[in-house]
Parts: structure tokens; C-alpha cells; sequence
């Protein structure tokens, strides 16, 4: 694993390798026996658990994925790594919430698991009604249809991925997750499925970790909030950690990191002075955005980069991040890097109903507002504490 990644993140060491070593007898057995769907499989978590698996040998496995680019740099990536495997691997480039990707389970479906990594994972997609109800479609209801579709297949097993966001939500992002765990609640008295909440993947596609390489490669100022802190995981983990929860789960298993507070916890903007340093830059702070833009040429002859380094006052940004609540059954002795939030089957089906009739309602009428489909969410989970500032990450560079 990247060395240099890690020391960005604040570690030295990755965070499963305990675990995957003493499970990789198992873990390699079961995912040689048997057959794979990866849904959103081309996207940075996607791509991660999508190796985790080929390189284990599986009879099949099939990535579907929205991202026809994508789909293609996976392709090269694992050839190139990795080479080829006898299973039967292959991609589709298809939308999950369309006829195209329906008329293809219905003709295949054959498969032991399928993995949904797909999501709208952004706070700032709640910025406007249109996006934000895309998320509530493709988080929520998209997963309850592939589910629908798995159960009526035979699959095993469906994992899908949530995020730390969903426990105790303050933005529309977490909450749309949360309220899929519920959709999934239900579902879980029809076939197993497993998930998992965890951390920020370094550098994974739209992150602000990944918009630091943009910013080098186009000569651009580094911008970051300097009071937010976060945990941190690198892409391989991501995927180790989706794929135990897929293999090792029990049903209605959340999966998450074991993060400690004291030592994981890094901001954003400590982060961007070590990659900076990393490529032999110092940082030059300014003291606004168009110091930073016009400052970029000099700095740049100096072995310098401006950076702007502010606090944050955009709409759902969480002081801190949690991976589970104090009203939830923990697990912490099976695994030693993994934690386990344990579930009986418990939901109550005349909401969840009435939350899934209300957005179609609104979908016929072809018109709602933010505050509806917030309102909305606020009836799901109690105590919901959405964070509206009226300020969003999109007026910022």
C-alpha cells in the first residue's frame, strides 16, 4: 500500500491487513466458488472492491456502472495489474434505475452476490431540488429495486454501502443513506444483506483530496477548511472493508473501521501542507481568493503554492464524524480493525410506505421544493438535525 498515502492520512501502517490475513483462506475459498455483481463498480469505491474480488479469482463477475470512461480505465487497470482470470469477467456501461438495466437482470441475474456501490455521494447535491431528488431516487429507491430484483434472482447475498454520514445526519446526503438502511430493514426479512459505514476515501473521484491533484496539474490554488476534521481511509481499504462485510456479514450487519478519535482524526487543510511538502512545495497562505489565484506563477517559480485555508460555513458540513450511535448493539471482539453494529429486524413498514408514496406523488406532479422532500426526511428519522446554512461548496474554489 502507498506509504505516502498513509503519512497524508496520519498512519503508518494500512488499517485491515490483521484481519484480511487471518481471513484470506476463507475470503479467497468463498469468492473462488462463486459469482459476482458489482452495481457502480466504476467509481473510486466501486473500482476498489471490484479488485478486492478479481484478484481472489471468482467464476463471475460483472461490473455495471453509469460511466462508460470509467468502465473503460477499470478495464486497463486490472489487465494491467492483474492480468486475466478464467471466471467470466465483463462490464456494462448501464444506468441501474433504467428499462436497459432491467431488461439485463431479467436475462442474466444469475449470481451468488451483488455489491451496490452506487450512490450521489456529495453534500452539496442537496444544494438544489432537482439533484436532491436524484439522491433520495438513486440512495434509496434505486437499492430497494436491485434489491426487489436480487430476492426474485435467488442471490445470497446483497451488500450495499452507506456511509459515517448516516449515523446522527445534518445533511441530506446522510440522510438519504439513513433512510435506505431503513429500506433495507425491510428487505433484510427477504434476503441477507450486509453494509458498511465508513470513512473519507483519500483521493477518491470529486473528493477534495482528488481536486488536489487537479489544482497542481492545472496550476491552480489548493483551497481547504481548517476546522474540519475527518477520518480517512485509502481506496484498498475501502474495498477490503466492503467486501468482508459482503463476505462475512450476517444479516443486517453494518461494518465499520475502527478509527480512533486521538490518533485518526486529521483536517484537511494539515493534509494539504504534507502533500504539498511531498512534492517539494511549501505552502504560502493567503489571505483571500484572489490572492491565492493571481500568486500562483510566482509562488510556483519559488517551489511555493498558495493555499487559502478557511473556516467552513457551508450547509451540512458535521463538526465531527461518528460511525455509529449510542442506541446502537456493537460488536467490537470479532474482527480485530473492524467493528460490527448489530441489527434485529425491526421497521415499521406503513412509513416507510408513506415516504415512498409521497415521492412518487411528487414525481407525477413534476414540481416540489427542497423544503418538501426535507420535510419529508425529517418524518423518517426523528430528531433529524439538518444543518442549513444557505451556503453551499459550489460559490467557493
Amino acid at each position: 500500500m502507498n506509504l505516502e498515502l498513509l503519512d497524508l492520512i496520519g498512519r503508518d501502517r494500512p488499517l485491515f491487513d490483521t484481519d484480511i490475513q487471518e481471513s484470506e483462506k476463507e475470503l479467497s475459498q468463498r469468492v473462488s466458488q462463486s459469482r459476482f455483481l458489482v452495481l457502480g463498480g466504476a467509481g473510486s469505491i466501486g473500482q476498489a472492491v471490484t479488485k478486492e474480488i478479481f484478484k481472489r479469482s471468482p467464476q463471475k463477475l460483472h461490473v455495471v456502472d453509469i460511466s462508460e470512461n470509467n468502465l473503460v480505465e477499470l478495464v486497463r487497470d486490472l489487465r494491467s495489474s492483474f492480468g486475466y482470470i478464467d471466471g467470466d469477467f465483463r462490464t456494462f456501461a448501464l444506468d441501474i434505475g433504467s428499462r436497459e438495466y432491467d431488461a439485463f437482470i431479467s436475462q442474466d441475474g444469475g449470481y451468488d452476490y451483488v455489491l451496490n456501490l452506487s450512490a450521489l455521494k456529495h453534500v452539496r447535491s442537496e444544494k438544489d431540488p432537482f439533484t436532491l431528488m436524484r439522491m433520495i431516487n438513486v440512495n434509496v429507491f434505486n437499492t430497494d429495486k436491485t434489491i426487489g430484483q436480487s430476492v426474485s434472482k435467488g442471490v445470497g447475498k446483497y451488500f450495499c454501502v452507506s456511509t459515517d454520514k448516516a449515523a446522527n445526519p445534518v445533511n441530506m446526503m446522510g440522510a438519504s443513506k439513513r433512510v435506505m438502511e431503513l429500506f433495507l430493514m425491510r428487505r433484510s426479512a427477504q434476503v441477507d444483506i450486509s453494509t458498511a459505514r465508513f470513512a473519507n476515501v483519500a483521493f477518491s473521484d470529486g473528493s477534495l483530496l482528488h481536486g488536489f491533484n487537479q489544482r497542481l496539474a492545472k496550476n491552480q490554488p489548493i483551497v481547504a477548511p481548517n476546522d474540519i476534521k475527518r477520518y480517512f481511509v485509502t481506496p484498498q481499504e475501502s474495498g477490503e472493508l466492503c467486501l468482508m462485510s459482503c463476505i462475512f456479514g450476517e444479516n443486517r450487519d453494518i461494518f465499520f473501521p475502527k478509527l480512533s478519535e486521538a490518533l485518526h482524526l486529521t483536517t484537511f487543510s494539515s493534509i494539504a501542507i504534507k502533500y504539498l511538502k511531498q512534492r517539494g512545495l511549501e505552502p504560502y497562505l493567503c489571505e483571500n481568493e484572489d490572492e491565492a489565484r493571481a500568486r500562483v506563477r510566482e509562488l510556483g517559480e519559488k517551489k511555493q503554492w498558495p493555499c487559502l485555508f478557511t473556516s467552513s460555513d457551508t450547509t451540512g458540513e458535521k463538526d465531527f464524524e461518528e460511525f455509529f450511535t449510542e442506541n446502537e448493539t456493537l460488536d467490537m471482539d470479532r474482527f480485530a480493525n473492524l467493528g460490527i453494529i448489530k441489527n434485529d429486524l425491526a421497521f415499521d413498514g406503513a412509513k416507510l410506505d408513506y415516504f415512498e408514496n409521497q415521492i412518487n406523488l411528487l414525481l407525477e406532479k413534476g414540481a416540489w421544493e427542497k423544503k418538501q422532500l426535507v420535510d419529508l426526511v425529517h418524518e423518517m428519522i426523528p430528531g433529524f438535525g439538518h444543518l442549513e446554512t444557505g451556503k453551499y461548496l459550489d460559490s467557493k474554489m
